[in-house]
């Protein structure tokens, strides 16, 4: 019988807050030509309704003896919270104060608009982007333009509507 590997763990948000949880891996020195030195992959998770509250448990299929690195983004109306956190053994450490970021707004009067946004032919850069409204990402459409001889993204955005935007960095 195969033992089960991962870890799981639980929180709970209340009304009108969901909550999505990306696991920070960094790349190994060999590696950072090649990669960014810094991904991140979304944690799986399942939910169950608690009177008002929505509880959700997130799973963490490789545990390292170090800890996993988690940012924790919190989705409420107009605004998110973000958070530093860290699994190690069975305990979930979260940051006490939210992290600052930096950020830009693109507004846009058009009724449909694809923004686009420039990868490197070796994809150095991973950046998220997030609709706080289903928490579900926007995943970009990979095409090679020939003019530029580069591998670039498209993401449709809809006008009118706000999105979420990171990448890790040192």
């Amino acid at each position: 019988m195969d033992a089960i590997q991962g870890k799981h763990f639980s929180i709970t948000d209340p009304e009108g807050v969901k909550t999505v949880i990306y696991e920070v891996y960094t790349t190994k020195k060999e590696f950072l030509n090649e990669y960014p030195k810094f991904t991140v992959e979304r944690l799986e998770h399942t939910e169950e309704i608690v009177g008002n509250y929505n509880k959700k448990t997130f799973y963490v299929n490789d545990p390292q003896k170090e800890g996993n690195q988690l940012i924790i983004l919190s989705f409420g109306q107009d605004k998110v919270v973000i958070n530093n956190g860290v699994l190690i053994g069975d305990e979930v450490k979260i940051t006490k104060k939210p992290i600052p970021f930096k950020f830009d707004t693109i507004y846009s009067e058009k009724p449909i608009e694809f923004k686009e946004f420039q990868y490197t032919p070796n994809l150095k850069r991973q950046i998220s982007i997030i609709d706080p409204e289903t928490t579900e990402e926007i995943k970009p459409v990979l095409y090679f333009d020939e003019k530029t001889n580069e591998v670039k993204g498209k993401c449709k955005l809809k006008p009118y509507k706000s999105y979420f935007a990171f990448e890790i960095r040192e």
